[in-house]
C-alpha cells in the first residue's frame, strides 16, 4: 500500500530502541518509553500562507528527525507502526556531527 501525506504532514517510522540498559538489563516493552527519533518516509506537498501561496516543507524524505513525546496519530499499515505527524510538530532534523574537509 502507498500512501502519501496531505498539505504540510509526514509520515514518521520510529527508530528502534535500545532493549537493555548500559549496565546490561534487559527493559521489558511494557516498561520502555518510546523513541522520540524518527525517520521520515513522505512528505506532504506543503502548506499553504494567507496569500494561498504553497510553502513547501523543510524536511524531506531520509531526514533523521527529533519530535516531541505525545506527538503525532499512531498508525497501522500492513501490520508495521507508523506516526502521521504535522511538520511543526518536529523539533529538528538530526545529523551526522563529522565534518567534511
Amino acid at each position: 500500500m502507498k500512501f502519501r501525506p496531505l498539505h504540510d504532514r509526514v509520515l514518521v517510522k520510529r527508530v528502534d530502541s535500545d532493549q537493555k540498559t548500559a549496565g546490561g538489563i534487559i527493559i521489558p516493552d511494557t516498561a520502555q518509553e518510546k523513541p522520540m527519533e524518527g525517520e521520515v518516509l513522505e512528505i506532504g506537498s506543503g502548506a499553504r500562507d494567507e496569500t494561498g501561496k504553497l510553502v513547501p516543507l523543510d524536511v524531506k524524505k531520509g531526514d533523521k528527525i527529533l519530535f516531541g513525546k505525545w506527538s503525532g496519530t499512531e498508525v497501522k499499515m500492513n501490520g508495521d507502526d507508523f506516526l502521521i505527524m504535522k511538520e511543526s510538530d518536529i523539533m529538528g532534523i538530526i545529523t551526522s556531527g563529522k565534518k567534511k574537509k
